[in-house]
């Protein structure tokens, strides 16, 4: 898959934003379905973490990365793994990135979950949006589909 370089970097309000966030979900307070993922860095090895939004559709779970390729995306892309965590609870996950044409509807359903939120990062694109729209916003928003990991 060739990487695309789309990336929004936060603003100093929106990482106090995202700590405050952390924190509360830390201490088992999800805020609209947030989770606090932890990946290994793809570098260092170090565990990284960051509050993130998971969407559910049909049973099934998605992480999207509406400022495009983060840092947590691309750790993610290079660990297929992973934690998310609420309160005490941590859950360990295996993530599978999707191809761009799989994200319409993962995207749509996002934008219309999220978009007072996120729904800036998107360029005008929203969940009223056409699927030609969302297909070409697709490159830049990696989204993973994720699964309990089984013990081995």
């Amino acid at each position: 898959m060739t990487e695309n370089v789309r990336y929004l970097e936060p603003t100093r309000s929106a990482v106090a934003f995202n700590a405050v966030v952390a924190r509360l979900t830390r201490m088992g307070v999800s805020l609209w379905g947030s989770r606090v993922l932890s990946v290994r860095g793809r570098k260092t090895g170090e565990w990284r973490s960051v509050p993130v939004n998971m969407l559910v559709i049909d049973g099934e779970r998605h992480l999207v990365a509406a400022r495009g390729h983060t840092q947590w995306a691309r750790n993610l892309r290079a660990a297929g793994e992973g934690t998310l965590r609420v309160g005490r609870r941590v859950e360990w996950f295996e993530a599978v990135e999707l191809g761009d044409e799989q994200k319409s509807p993962i995207l749509r359903a996002y934008l219309g979950r999220w978009g007072w939120e996120v729904g800036a990062f998107f360029d005008g694109i929203d969940a009223t949006s056409s699927d030609a729209d969302l297909l070409a916003a697709a490159p830049g928003v990696p989204v993973f589909r994720i699964t309990r990991r089984h013990a081995a």
